[in-house]
């Protein structure tokens, strides 16, 4: 299984990660970020694919040797899930944002037997929110969800605490201690700036990591 540090290597090398503590980004929940991620672009460089996806494959193995199928949530995790599970030779299925309007109005994609032990596949843990709606919808369903297996975690504290509350634990083929420390020694960031982005993961509401 590959490293944290190549994992990160290679994010950085496809631009799937940018880093900008000069020029930050705005989330969707309208806080100013240093760092921006976009693992979809994985999907599009073999070599980094096939990186990322034997990653999770291993890694799922590892964590939760028990598991009878992966589950990748809507929509960056589903074709990880899937290239995972081929790996794996076991079934896969994904989880909808939400339950659809017309046909079955399935949420769960997929056969998906009552006890059955799952693992959920996601590409990017924040605040752990949306992956967290996808273990209940699970559990609702009577899934055993024995954990998460993902490719990159910003580790902040709030993801902790709300894995924690779920009671499920999640694995990361890579976490944001990793790339900063890669970034600066490939010249992306300067040394400074690893701090503000380290502070920033902290506590994404202080922007005093802005100003230094």
């Amino acid at each position: 299984m590959a490293s944290k540090t190549d994992i990160a290597k290679a994010l950085l090398g496809i631009k799937a990660v940018f880093l900008r503590p000069d020029e930050p980004f705005t989330w969707a929940s309208g806080i100013q970020s240093p760092i921006y991620c976009d693992n979809r672009l994985t999907l599009s460089y073999p070599e980094v694919r096939t990186l990322v996806d034997e990653g999770l494959a291993a890694l799922a193995k590892e964590r939760y040797p028990e598991m009878e199928a992966l589950m990748g949530t809507s929509t960056a995790g589903i074709a990880h899930a899937a290239i995972a599970a081929d790996r794996l030779g076991i079934p896969m299925g994904y989880v909808r944002g939400s339950a659809k309007d017309h046909g079955r109005k399935n949420q769960i994609e997929g056969h998906l037997e009552p006890g059955q032990k799952v693992v959920v596949v996601e590409d990017l843990i924040s605040t752990g929110g949306s992956v967290i709606e996808c273990v209940e919808v699970l559990r609702a369903a009577g899934a055993q969800v024995l954990g998460i297996v993902s490719i990159f975690t910003y580790g902040m504290a709030k993801s902790a605490k709300r894995l924690g509350e779920a009671q499920v634990q999640n694995a990361s083929l890579c976490d944001l201690d990793t790339l900063v420390k890669v970034a600066v020694e490939e010249g992306y960031i300067q040394p400074a700036d690893e701090a503000r982005l380290l502070a920033f993961r902290d506590n994404p509401s202080d922007t005093s990591w802005m100003n230094r």
